[in-house]
């Protein structure tokens, strides 16, 4: 039938271009250095910005990290919202000197409406002029030494948006966070250190980034709620026609969730999330993508594309269309035999990227040769967990739900 043979076709384009387009930004970061740059006064005033719910254990390591920085710490003031908490975050915050906002709000959940919240009381205090820019942090998150100096030298040299390097303190501890570990540093080090090479925009992740104040006052504070709010912000921001810049030298250590069933919430409100910004925002992307040959839509177009409810639409289809007999069972397994052969060669393709991350970025990541082996082998495991994972997605009421972290 026509409808199946059209469906083929485009996951076939997508997937192929999509893939493809994956190699090239690996084989650029490969022969490229990473870029940097130049030394830039310390001269401007930031904000960090934390949303924090019951992390009293893991918040005062970050802010220990952002005091022990290399930027003046005088030109850096840390604002948190104690978003909800039971136990004493917003006590031991305010212990340290820093600005705490509390909110107490069940019925607007997530990290989005905090930030929100946040942001608000600052413009409410008329101090939201004293900056000029804002960082985003979770509260579990360390920074290295000279993580504001150098995306204030990335900040002064044009860029209103940036991402950074996001590590992981406990990369180590199982199959787990070494999957998802791996999967962030891979994404710094082979898509947006390569968008950067190719003069395009870089994915927000959801920490680790800033944004000047004329963005803020564009979005008259924070105004991105969705399950993934910040791809929900990068997206908005591409739209804008923003360039959001990455700097590679500033890194960030985020902490992995450890237990698969952890990790399976998470994910499912990631994947729930980009059906999200898919809908509201897809159709935008591929305008702008068309009219103003931006490449950065394509690029985040192909990010977004719902490839597991594709894959779900044409099974239906061809299941009906066998029922009625429009097409023969044999061909629609033969489709299935050729979809699994695909699944096997990705898969070994996953364990070939964990290799080649691992290889590329030995110095950055913190384990044990045996356990690398191990941690390439199971790569591809967790990875297929996305396929379960995102079908959920599709049908399930996803919602924010905090992590417990250990610090």
């Amino acid at each position: 039938m026509v409808l199946l043979s059209i469906l083929d076709v485009l996951m076939t384009i997508l997937g192929v271009v999509s893939l493809g387009y994956q190699g090239v930004c690996i084989i650029a970061s490969l022969f490229h250095h990473r870029i940097t740059f130049p030394p830039a006064p310390m001269d401007k005033r930031y904000a960090v910005l934390i949303s924090a719910r019951n992390e009293e254990n893991v918040v005062p390591h970050l802010i220990d990290s952002i005091r022990a920085q290399t930027y003046p710490s005088d030109m850096v003031d840390i604002w948190l919202v104690a978003d909800n908490c039971t136990d004493a975050t917003a006590e031991v915050v305010r212990a340290k000197g820093c600005n705490v906002v509390e909110r107490h709000d069940t019925e607007h959940i997530g990290k989005g409406y905090a930030l929100t919240y946040l942001l608000n009381a600052m413009i409410g205090r008329g101090v939201t002029d004293d900056y000029d820019a804002y960082f985003v942090f979770d509260a579990d998150n360390k920074l290295d030494s000279h993580y504001i100096e150098e995306m204030n030298k990335a900040f002064q040299s044009g860029f209103r948006i940036l991402t950074s390097y996001r590590n992981s303190v406990n990369l180590s501890d199982n199959w787990v966070s070494s999957g998802s570990a791996l999967w962030f540093i891979r994404e710094s080090r082979f898509l947006n250190n390569s968008r950067m090479l190719f003069g395009s925009s870089c994915h927000v992740g959801g920490t680790g980034f800033m944004f000047s104040r004329e963005v803020m006052k564009r979005n008259n504070g924070w105004k991105f709620h969705l399950l993934t709010e910040d791809l929900e912000f990068t997206m908005d921001s591409v739209l804008h026609g923003d360039r959001i810049g990455y700097c590679g030298t500033a890194i960030l250590y985020d902490e992995q969730p450890v237990t698969f069933g952890q990790s399976w919430r998470q994910r499912l409100r990631w994947s729930k999330g980009f059906l999200q910004v898919f809908r509201y925002y897809g159709p935008q992307l591929i305008k702008r993508a068309v009219r103003e040959r931006d490449f950065s839509a394509v690029d985040f177009t192909l990010l977004i594309c719902p490839f597991t409810l594709l894959g779900a639409l044409r099974v239906v289809f061809g299941v009906c269309f066998s029922l009625f007999g429009f097409v023969s069972w044999a061909s629609q397994l033969d489709a299935l035999v050729s979809w699994i052969a695909g699944g096997v060669l990705g898969l070994l393709g996953m364990m070939a990227l964990a290799l080649l991350t691992i290889l590329a970025e030995r110095d950055q990541v913190g384990a044990s040769n045996k356990e690398l082996f191990a941690y390439v082998l199971s790569f591809p495991i967790y990875m297929a967990s996305y396929i379960p994972i995102s079908f959920q997605a599709i049908f399930s009421k996803a919602q924010w739900k905090p992590i417990a972290h250990k610090g």
